[in-house]
């Protein structure tokens, strides 16, 4: 190697050098919130829907032993200690059906003839009422005028059999309290409103829309505390806009649809590809049925992790036999420690990574640096008596610190710094709305 190459070389791998340094010079303080909380790729929360025993029995212990949180949307009417059961909110149902003989189903009545069948004290009324709220669910109001017309026909015309309680929706959380719900929140788990009955919300008139709605929201707040009335799921996945459009006046989340403009929903339904779609978020619902292959679940998994957009909202019902569509909890336990494998997947409950995404949304974070610390502001703008999910900031810091002190208000913490890219950087949860961070090495 000639002298004119190597003073050359040494050159170029000065100005490197230089340049490197300068690069991570002006990148310290620089500060973000992370998508996820810890800087995970992706978001995972495990929902359950109507609250049958074997959740709570079967899958719960798995959850725990793995400290997996789960969300559990619960049907309140018949859990022991409610004040509020399945009523219906209007006028006589004997009025109804006489009328009915004279004025065929149509839009000014429908919702008052469905909210009522119920409660006509028949056999079989739940079912039919079921069926005509699919039909106003996916848009087919004539065809729930019909179903209603040929009710009500049977009904004047006795040809169905009575029964004493007409309304047993409830019975899906059979062999659940409110002391065990309790217990299990207090382990972690989110608990949610289902409404009072299990029924169908599009099929609702007004009041008797409230009442599920309210009712469900009062015996949760009652026996559980404000905490557990953030999220809720009109059953059905529903996206009825009429029902949305009341239950998002009671409940701060719905899983049925959350209206942020910074996120794009692909519900159970859907089979197109989470990673086609570009905004900030993506909540991707899956529900697993008894015909799910396992390795398609795992797959959900692996696709969250692969692009860092993706919330997957995974929606299960029944377990080892008991509730609709069961899985086996044998196949739970392998699912959920390959979720739990996952390093990149953050796992958390239904409203606790609602409450994060907003909060990060809503949020604005700056930086400076003052006599060797380094300053961090975050400027919030929710109501931090609901929204209290810590949120994770990413900063870079220093190259010769390898060891950062992170103060916020009494709070201090030593975290070990890691090094991407752009530079030394360290990873830190802040609490919204409780003041300005400190950094410093020590």
């Amino acid at each position: 190697m000639n002298i004119s190459f190597r003073i050359r070389l040494f050159i170029s791998s000065g100005l490197f050098i230089i340049c490197l340094l300068s690069t991570q010079q002006r990148v310290i303080g620089q500060t973000e919130i992370t998508k996820w909380q810890y800087g995970k790729r992706g978001a995972a929360s495990i929902t359950y829907d109507d609250g049958s025993i074997n959740q709570f029995q079967k899958a719960l212990p798995i959850m725990n032993r793995l400290k997996i949180p789960g969300t559990f949307f619960i049907n309140t009417g018949q859990i022991p200690g409610s004040q509020y059961q399945g009523k219906f909110i209007g006028r006589p149902v004997k009025t109804i059906i006489e009328e009915s003989a004279t004025t065929p189903t149509n839009k000014n009545n429908l919702f008052e003839r469905a909210s009522a069948a119920r409660y006509l004290g028949y056999k079989g009324t739940g079912e039919v009422f079921t069926n005509a709220g699919g039909k106003i669910d996916a848009g087919k109001p004539e065809e729930a005028y019909k179903i209603i017309d040929e009710l009500y026909l049977k009904v004047r015309n006795g040809e169905l059999q009575p029964v004493s309680a007409t309304v047993n929706e409830g019975s899906r959380s059979k062999g659940i309290t409110w002391d065990d719900i309790r217990i299990y929140a207090a382990q972690g788990h989110e608990f949610a409103s289902h409404m009072v009955t299990h029924p169908y919300m599009a099929a609702l008139d007004e009041a008797n829309m409230l009442y599920e709605l309210e009712k469900s929201r009062e015996d949760i707040l009652k026996q559980l505390g404000p905490r557990f009335t953030f999220s809720a799921e009109c059953p059905y996945g529903t996206e009825d806009e009429r029902a949305m459009t009341y239950a998002h006046k009671v409940y701060p989340a719905l899983r049925n649809r959350m209206p942020e403009s910074y996120m794009d929903e692909l519900n159970r339904a859907s089979r197109e590809n989470p990673g086609a779609f570009n905004k900030e978020y993506v909540q991707w619902q899956r529900g697993a049925t008894t015909k799910t292959p396992l390795p398609m679940m795992k797959s959900w998994i692996d696709t969250t992790v692969a692009k860092n957009n993706i919330w997957l909202v995974l929606v299960i019902h029944g377990v080892d036999g008991i509730g609709w569509e069961a899985l086996s909890s044998v196949m739970l336990d392998e699912y959920f420690q390959y979720m739990k494998s996952t390093d990149d997947i953050w796992i958390a409950t239904f409203g606790d990574a609602a409450k994060y995404l907003r909060e990060r949304m809503n949020s604005t974070v700056k930086s400076s640096e003052n006599g060797g610390k380094i300053i961090v502001t975050l400027t919030f703008s929710l109501d931090k008596t609901v929204y209290d999910i810590p949120l994770t900031l990413k900063t870079y810091v220093s190259s010769a610190w390898k060891e950062v002190q992170v103060k916020q208000g009494s709070e201090k913490r030593r975290i070990g710094t890691r090094l991407d890219n752009k530079g030394n950087y360290v990873l830190y949860q802040v609490t919204p709305g409780a003041g300005a961070i400190e950094i410093s090495g020590v």
